[in-house]
């Protein structure tokens, strides 16, 4: 027996529904995704949209970090995000018994941030680690060499963690002003696929996020130019890492 296609939905504020049935599974997997990503920053918020993927797991209004946790592991579920150029995405796996759970966590996780200064602090120490660590990758920074090359002058060859100076300059001000532009229904998709009904699906969805205000800040978006050119970094490695790329 097949099975039934991608089911295409709305909420009255904006938010896309998306579902896809699978019979022959036991497990659901739903996720939040974010159409929003790092092109879609300044220069001065290089890294921000990564940054609040980050804070999203630091707790909520309700749930402390350790909570988070805990009620995923109760119930053998996976949960994990990452943040990319033009989105970003929050997900959790279950088993289809406990969807009801998994959505409520998820929608507490993506809309409730606490975004305590103290738990900001902590976190730009993580992920100026994490800037450092492509440093250390030869075969992640010939890429963020080549992106920033490629798309000079352009945020979509700024790399996705930001620098140094932008990630140390974040606060917990600064970080809920950009969460509550770029986390509005508009730019809110929310999938899921596996042994489900849409109907279900879509009251638990409504219950959870329909009542978001519309709101979220308008972008405009420019395609990049591509700038032609040869960059070569010497490092101290017994391989060379070679990344060519055309239009």
């Amino acid at each position: 027996m097949s099975n039934p296609p991608v089911t295409r939905d709305a909420l009255d504020n904006g938010l896309r529904l998306l579902t896809e049935p699978m019979n022959s599974v036991r497990s659901v997997s739903i996720g939040v995704w974010l159409t929003r990503g790092s092109r879609h920053e300044t220069a001065a918020q290089g890294g921000i949209a990564h940054f609040v993927e980050h804070m999203l797991f630091k707790g909520t209004g309700t749930r402390t970090a350790e909570d988070i946790a805990q009620a995923i592991d109760s119930i053998g579920g996976q949960l994990d995000a990452f943040t990319a150029k033009e989105y970003a995405s929050y997900y959790i796996k279950v088993l289809d018994e406990h969807l009801p759970l998994a959505l409520d966590i998820l929608s507490d996780i993506v809309l409730n941030p606490a975004f305590d200064p103290e738990d900001v602090e902590r976190e730009k120490k993580v992920i100026v680690e994490e800037i450092k660590m492509v440093e250390d990758t030869p075969d992640d920074l010939v890429h963020e060499i080549f992106t920033q090359g490629f798309w000079e002058d352009h945020p979509l060859g700024r790399p996705i963690l930001g620098t140094r100076d932008t990630v140390e300059s974040f606060t917990s001000d600064s970080l809920r002003t950009y969460f509550k532009e770029a986390y509005a229904p508009r730019n809110l998709i929310v999938s899921a696929v596996g042994n489900l009904e849409h109907a279900h699906v879509r009251r638990l969805v409504e219950d959870r996020f329909g009542h978001l205000g519309v709101g979220g800040a308008d972008l405009a978006e420019t395609a990049p130019t591509v700038a032609p050119k040869i960059l070569i970094r010497n490092k101290e490695l017994e391989q060379s890492h070679v990344c060519i790329g055309t239009p």
